[in-house]
């Protein structure tokens, strides 16, 4: 068999839909969902199209019930308005639905997390002599994580997303440890699990420290290991994760087609 490029798998799935597919997964139980744009987005409207046709959607610019016929670009983009039950004030959204714990889960991406799953989505240091990285910042993420039943995180897994301490602390996730949630009177449960692309992780319930419980097909412990910043720890007991179905992967791409420049997305 011949190699396969970066990102893909020698199956009929890249990496990255193997972990949206999983993602989407994660949301088949769910009512109501708080949606972080870019990789929480393409799972939650993946989990829509497949596990949960009745989850509401729900973004940070207002709009609950949002049924996009394709991916959309920001939480400004317009068809989310259109196709939704309803749009309300910003202010009534925090207010409201997300601090008044009205929303199930909250599902968030990120460029660094920590082995508790704190969240850095504002700057980065890029080394010696050379200015910092400024990312988007912070949005909503502080609210989800605070306020949601529960929350859920999608992010691909390497040593420059997986650190050993953030550069920035921008969400609060489960803090040092167990307790600290409590402590600082946050009503939701934080981070319950994050996907990646190369398996799953979910917090201890004593320690509150990410665990690896399942890898995707093909993946081997050692390979998650080698691409964590720090001294994972490991299930006593491993699973790995079901394939993509023909359904699944084709609802993906076709959220996905719909979405690129001289598609009609009506």
């Amino acid at each position: 068999m011949t190699a396969t490029p970066a990102g893909t798998t020698d199956h009929n799935y890249t990496s990255d839909e193997l972990m949206e597919v999983n993602a989407a997964r994660a949301l088949t139980d769910a009512t109501t969902c708080f949606v972080g744009i870019g990789l929480p987005s393409t799972a939650a409207n993946l989990a829509r199209a497949t596990v949960n046709p009745g989850l509401v959607l729900i973004y940070e610019s207002g709009t609950i019930g949002s049924k996009p016929t394709r991916l959309p670009l920001s939480i400004g983009d317009g068809e989310l308005a259109e196709t939704a039950d309803a749009v309300v004030p910003v202010p009534e959204m925090f207010n409201y639905w997300l601090q008044g714990g009205r929303i199930d889960v909250g599902f968030l991406g990120a460029a660094q997390v920590d082995r508790y799953a704190n969240i850095n989505t504002t700057v980065v240091d890029r080394g010696p002599d050379k200015p910092e990285g400024r990312l988007p910042g912070a949005g909503g993420a502080p609210e989800i994580a605070s306020n949601c039943g529960k929350v859920l995180m999608v992010l691909r897994h390497s040593t420059r997303n997986f650190v050993q301490r953030l550069d920035f602390v921008t969400t609060l996730g489960h803090g040092g440890g167990p307790d600290d949630r409590k402590k600082l009177g946050m009503p939701g449960a934080g981070p319950t699990a994050v996907i990646t692309d190369l398996g799953i992780l979910r917090p201890d319930p004593s320690t509150a420290e990410l665990v690896l419980t399942e890898v995707h097909p093909d993946v081997t412990v050692e390979r998650v290991r080698a691409a964590t910043g720090w001294e994972l720890t490991v299930a006593d007991t491993v699973g790995t994760t079901e394939p993509p179905t023909p359904q699944e992967l084709a609802a993906l791409r076709a959220l996905k087609a719909a979405g690129k420049p001289g598609k009609e997305t009506r």
